[in-house]
């Protein structure tokens, strides 16, 4: 079969992701508010009028920059499978005892992430939001449902709602993490304590067991 596209929606396409790709970076660096859309035209060497046409906005822009970024870090179930096989719980733990791979391997979409998380406006958080819930980009429905059928999960509950508590209550809390180790002045009385962080994220685990976890589940050993 012969692509369709024809060379100018190939050109088309190529800059729109070079605009993606080139803004990801300037708003991981500024943040929403510091980031300029001059600054994107001038490093691809293009008119500034482009990107408008393209994205229609600064807001625009980063709506789509904020889409690339968190689809691009990893779900739920994206775990080895020697951990998906220990279950729904361990799969938890690995990822939390993994947060500074947010740091370390995924800083740039992650900080974008951040920053459309917590520093945006409510226009723009409002479409964030309906991104989030429609297309579930971490794969958190398919990750709880993969606890129920394990039996680790509570099924007498809603389960919207348990989903809503796992991509809250994790979520924030890896922030939280991710934080605390790219600013440590913020967590004066616990920086530097590896041995702290271990502590908090096996309480974490075992608070949010309590909540969601089957009976069964929740008897034994004591994790994203």
């Amino acid at each position: 079969m012969t692509d369709s596209k024809s060379p100018r929606s190939h050109r088309t396409a190529d800059k729109r992701e070079r605009i993606i790709e080139c803004a990801m970076r300037h708003f991981a660096e500024d943040g929403y508010q510091g980031a300029k859309i001059s600054d994107v035209a001038d490093e691809l060497v293009i008119a500034k009028g482009s990107i408008f046409q393209h994205f229609g906005s600064k807001a625009g822009l980063f709506l789509h920059a904020y889409k690339r970024a968190v689809t691009s870090l990893p779900a739920w179930l994206d775990a080895p499978k020697t951990v998906l096989d220990e279950g729904f719980f361990a799969t938890l733990m690995f990822w939390l005892e993994r947060t500074e791979h947010l740091v370390h391997e995924d800083l740039v979409p992650y900080r974008v992430s951040l920053i459309g998380n917590y520093g945006t406006d409510l226009a723009l958080k409002r479409e964030i939001n309906r991104f989030l819930v429609s297309e579930d980009p971490y794969g958190t429905l398919e990750f709880v449902e993969f606890g129920i059928e394990r039996g680790e999960v509570r099924d007498d509950i809603d389960l919207e709602m348990i989903v809503s508590m796992v991509d809250w209550l994790a979520g924030s809390l890896q922030d939280a993490l991710v934080t605390e180790e790219l600013d440590p002045g913020l967590f004066h009385r616990w920086s530097k304590q590896p041995e702290r962080q271990k502590a908090r994220v096996e309480q974490f685990a075992e608070v949010l067991k309590s909540a969601i976890g089957k009976p069964s589940a929740r008897t034994g050993a004591s994790r994203r």
